[in-house]
């Protein structure tokens, strides 16, 4: 099967990709267009609204890739610890060799934006909502409490975020390895 990308779906990717690296402010649709090589006119084909539309076609493509990679890990892992200490080291490979950013969720851009752009902060609540019930529903699977299950999911997502923002500045894993050693240590009880 062959990679037959639409140019809609080159755009979203590419403007995805300097999003979580460059931040919303820090990236100019001539940049998207450079960085995915399509036409000027085919942005706005696709993107009649401009920038804020297409940014939130991007936290959505960011936010399925995201959740494709959490249920891949919770997949093959009964054990929610080992699951999410998995998906954690998992996370921590996107700073490659030397601190090299490979791509991050949508941090970034939700820190930025989120009192100037309702529909990007909408966006973003929306794809940290469903990451944190795959959390969930793998912490109710285990026999956790509902109210602890939510509890662990938003400690969880906010651990891996702020892992990320120290990671990146750090331009290392160090901080995000150490989160995964340490997620046996939220739960002691159920």
């Amino acid at each position: 099967m062959g990679d037959k990308r639409t140019s809609k779906e080159i755009l979203i990717e590419a403007a995805s990709r300097l999003f979580r690296i460059r931040g919303y402010y820090g990236v100019g649709l001539k940049g998207i267009i450079e960085e995915s090589n399509i036409p000027k006119g085919s942005l706005y084909h696709y993107f009649p609204k401009g920038k804020e539309e297409l940014a939130i076609e991007a936290i959505n493509h960011a936010k399925e890739v995201v959740l494709r990679d959490i249920k891949h890990v919770f997949e093959s892992n009964e054990d929610p610890v080992k699951a999410l200490q998995d998906h954690v080291y998992e996370v921590s490979k996107l700073f490659g060799e030397k601190g090299e950013l490979i791509g991050l969720p949508i941090g970034t851009i939700a820190a930025e934006t989120y009192s100037t752009s309702e529909p990007i902060r909408m966006a973003c609540q929306d794809a940290f909502a469903q990451w944190q019930s795959i959390y969930v529903n793998k912490f109710l699977d285990a026999g956790y409490s509902v109210e602890r299950s939510k509890d662990l999911s938003i400690v969880i997502n906010a651990l891996i975020e702020g892992g990320i923002l120290l990671s990146l500045t750090a331009k290392n894993a160090e901080p995000l390895e150490a989160i995964a050693k340490l997620i046996p240590s939220l739960f002691i009880g159920k």
